[in-house]
């Protein structure tokens, strides 16, 4: 009787067992089928279409009452104070055949200053015809005056307004942390400029605006410079063949609630190029020239960033060491790999949970940096096979139907029809065990709801440096800390 009850007991036991073994699948099941697991991520299609109004936000992160942050939107979001109800947003192929223009002229700079990766075709240079009436001006000795080729270009996509001046005047600039120097049109545009939504600085109407003198040693801080009528002149061009010229000049810079004095920026008499309706570009490059480096004694050489799910969101760009909030998942900056860009080091990708087969040569090999102004982000061909391999495998597992390819593009899905999908997730490993677990908004570009796309490129190579694009930094406070020479990612901060 004693072993019949123990037998009965045990199968008992057994029973319970199995019924928890089925209800813990069945939690595992229902988690993958919510999207809240590891391996999966539930994406509503609908949410890849931003609607056409602003929603009302609240402030967002850790300092939402911080003195010196600013809100960023997209440039052609209906938050945008560029936005025009008759205008029209850029289209698609416009949109990464500028992202790959930007790409290679990073990619250019990269192999020049470091002798790392393959040299492109670069756009040729300006030739500005001289200014035949007299007179100090920039252009009257544009000749003489080289223009940096090969320099990175932010276009449509993110933007914030400061003042600048005294009394301050607001303009509406592109952020880029590929760029140094900051830079404005500026009145008057003795040759051209291209259309601005907001008026032109005038720096007849600011009573702390100077120029830089040729004898300054700041005059020596810009890439490309030069002298006219004893006045520091400065040139950019960029790899798309867009370019700015000027004085290089100093006044007030007002951002948030904070006043940058004595701040050395460009004031362009003759800008031409890709801008949009934007004032000019704010350079958050690590550069002697970049708001970065100018306001280091006030912020310590810190700044983060954090850019929305959607473009018809709102997202803040905010300076000081604890701007991205307490939980950034830090990695080091390696300031050693070159100029003006962040550096990072990436190690792995992981795709629905698991590591993906790469060695972490092709990653050392080629180098990596996170760009602001970069939308897609682009990898060594090795890793980029690997990863949309792995990728397509977890589709296929669910049976999504495929599409064609689009531009640089060549992973894609046709949602027709469908409210919501499971995608795979993806995630960014970096040296320090930093991880960027990429936001589902991130994780694909939609063309059309028939042609959605992986958001990741391949750079046709293993030599040419990796770029960690803006759709993959989503919702996350991503901070560069020029102090501690440090990048981190704090999730969730918009």
């Amino acid at each position: 009787m004693a072993a019949s009850a123990a037998a009965s007991s045990r199968r008992g036991f057994l029973r319970l067992l199995a019924a928890a073994a089925v209800l813990a699948a069945f939690g595992v099941w229902a988690a993958r089928a919510a999207g809240s697991s590891d391996d999966r991520a539930l994406l509503s299609v609908a949410s890849l279409f931003p609607g056409p109004a602003c929603p009302a936000t609240a402030e967002h992160g850790p300092s939402a009452a911080a003195s010196a942050r600013m809100r960023i939107v997209h440039q052609h979001g209906p938050c945008s104070p560029l936005a025009d109800a008759h205008g029209k947003r850029p289209a698609h192929d416009e949109i990464l055949a500028a992202d790959q223009n930007r790409v290679e002229s990073i990619q250019r700079r990269v192999s020049a200053t470091t002798g790392r990766g393959k040299l492109t075709k670069r756009a040729a240079p300006v030739q500005p015809a001289p200014k035949k009436s007299p007179g100090h001006s920039a252009s009257s000795s544009t000749p003489s005056l080289p223009a940096t080729s090969g320099r990175a270009l932010s276009t449509g996509n993110y933007v914030v307004t400061v003042g600048l001046g005294t009394p301050a005047s607001k303009y509406t600039v592109v952020f880029d942390t590929g760029s140094d120097t900051t830079w404005v049109q500026c009145r008057p545009c003795v040759v051209k400029c291209y259309r601005q939504k907001e008026p032109l600085f005038d720096p007849a109407k600011s009573s702390t605006y100077a120029n830089v003198s040729c004898s300054d040693p700041a005059c020596d801080d810009l890439d490309s410079n030069g002298c006219t009528g004893g006045h520091c002149l400065y040139a950019v061009q960029y790899g798309d063949g867009s370019y700015t010229v000027g004085f290089f000049a100093q006044d007030t810079l007002t951002i948030a609630h904070d006043a940058i004095k004595g701040f050395r920026f460009g004031c362009g008499e003759k800008n031409s190029g890709l801008f949009g309706k934007t004032a000019g570009l704010m350079g958050l490059g690590r550069g002697k020239t970049s708001l970065t480096v100018q306001a280091y004694d006030k912020y310590g050489g810190a700044f983060a960033y954090c850019l929305p799910a959607s473009s018809s969101g709102t997202g803040y760009l905010d300076f000081g060491p604890g701007s991205a909030g307490n939980n950034a998942r830090l990695t080091p900056m390696l300031a050693d790999k070159g100029p003006t860009f962040y550096y990072v080091g990436m190690t792995g990708i992981r795709v629905g949970g698991q590591q993906v087969p790469i060695a972490e040569s092709v990653f050392s090999t080629a180098g990596t940096l996170v760009d602001s102004g970069t939308v897609i982000t682009r990898l060594p061909a090795t890793a980029y096979t690997a990863l949309s391999k792995a990728f397509a495998t977890g589709m296929s597992a669910s049976g999504y139907k495929t599409a064609p390819a689009y531009s640089i593009l060549d992973t894609c899905y046709d949602f027709t029809g469908l409210s919501d999908v499971s995608l795979p997730t993806v995630s960014l490993v970096f040296q320090g065990g930093a991880c960027l677990d990429v936001d589902v908004s991130g994780i694909v570009y939609a063309i059309s709801q028939a042609q959605v796309c992986l958001a990741f490129a391949s750079n046709g190579d293993d030599e040419s440096v990796a770029i960690v694009g803006n759709t993959q930094q989503k919702t996350y406070g991503v901070l560069y800390d020029l102090g501690r020479k440090t990048v981190g990612f704090a999730p969730g901060s918009c």
